[in-house]
């Protein structure tokens, strides 16, 4: 569980950034920010006024929540017309309006008359990019799950397995290894499952998700990931998963190959483990996440792969890493217009790929939290090619 000076340092730099504001006081009511406030994740609004205690208005489960949280007020929810007087008649206050549905904005509009809201969804994300030792702790244990798992993937992986083998195999011995389940994605309309396990020309698809790969998945219902396409010789297989304990995450990929890669794919391999390498080591305070993206970039466009880099021709996804932590879709990003310098304890996944069009996806992918000497890498498996028989 969440330990309670965690939650208590948590709090006190949302108050300050508010009061920073003028403000005076935040609901948060999306589920992973009242879980990293407050260490629960159970149907609940959060308070937290600048001044005076914090208070927890649980829906369900009290009993859950009040043995979760640290916090001193946990209490039910209460009726909508007591909700003005738990906020003792704050007028300015915080909502964080990028997740926040219009509807659930009203009913807190009509039982607070008078509030005035001011958006506070990139002050409560920037401060939730930095991770605390016991935060990174966290994400260190998830990586070594996702790192044993895919580990052992020559072990059992054969030509003729469909994609959807493959995925099915990874999944089931990663739940069997305390694997929570699928990632939490903070974007609109975002869904992501587990991960992708795709291969060959299924792997170059094209699909709505914003990121390199995306795969041709089962149905138009779910155009994403693994299809029943089976994997044959000397073809790249890009395994790109995550892994969650305790709401901590991990993103990994590596490539798996029965047999050899053509010696493009293997050329394109070795740049993007090179860019990794690059982008990794420049992961220090006070480093630009635009500029790295472009270094990144770059050094695709000199290696003569910029028209496939993060995406296949026309559909490149515009960045080369991506904030990580309770969410897979952190702030900030390695991408144009992310031009705040990056902290010490930010993590990113760092993922340089290549698509080719009919042949299949290369790259290479881990967490990396930002270190005074560069970027700490937070899993153990090494990024070589995993080669079956």
């Amino acid at each position: 569980m969440t330990p309670a000076a965690e939650c208590t340092r948590r709090v006190a730099a949302l108050r300050e950034a508010l009061a920073a504001r003028g403000l005076e006081g935040a609901l948060l009511l999306q589920a992973v920010d009242v879980l990293w406030l407050s260490g629960t994740r159970q149907n609940a609004a959060l308070w937290v006024p600048v001044e005076g205690e914090p208070a927890l208005l649980v829906r369900k489960s009290q009993e859950r929540a009040r043995a979760e949280s640290p916090l001193g007020r946990v209490m039910p929810f209460p009726p909508s017309k007591e909700l003005a007087g738990l906020t003792g008649g704050a007028r300015r206050l915080g909502l964080t309006l990028d997740v926040v549905p219009v509807a659930v904005q009203q009913f807190w509009t009509r039982a607070l008359p008078g509030v005035e809201w001011t958006d506070v969804s990139m002050m409560v994300r920037e401060l939730r990019s930095v991770k605390s030792p016991w935060e990174l702790a966290r994400m260190r244990d998830t990586a070594r799950l996702l790192s044993a798992v895919i580990r052992d993937v020559p072990s059992w992986l054969r030509p003729g397995l469909r994609e959807v083998d493959v995925a099915a195999e990874l999944e089931v011995r990663m739940r069997r290894a305390g694997n929570e389940g699928s990632p939490r994605v903070r974007g609109f309309n975002q869904e992501f499952f587990m991960g992708l396990a795709v291969a060959g020309g299924a792997a170059s698809a094209p699909s709505y998700f914003d990121g390199p790969v995306t795969g041709r998945g089962l149905s138009a219902s779910s155009p994403l990931g693994a299809s029943v396409e089976p994997i044959g010789r000397d073809v790249p297989v890009l395994i790109d998963y995550t892994a969650n304990l305790g709401g901590y995450l991990t993103d990994m990929t590596r490539i798996a190959v029965c047999g050899t890669l053509a010696p493009e794919l293997r050329r394109a391999f070795d740049v993007a483990r090179a860019i990794q390498d690059e982008v990794a080591a420049a992961l220090r305070p006070g480093a630009v996440p635009s500029r790295l993206f472009t270094m990144a970039r770059e050094r695709a466009e000199s290696a003569g792969l910029g028209d496939r880099f993060m995406g296949p021709p026309g559909a490149q996804a515009r960045f080369v890493g991506h904030g990580i932590g309770l969410e897979l879709d952190e702030v900030p990003v390695l991408a144009p217009g992310f031009d705040a310098p990056v902290q010490l304890g930010m993590t990113f996944a760092v993922e340089p790929k290549f698509v080719f069009p009919g042949l299949g996806a290369v790259g290479i992918e881990n967490t990396f939290a930002v270190g005074e000497g560069g970027g700490e890498r937070l899993s153990d498996l090494a990024d070589d090619l995993l080669v079956a028989g």
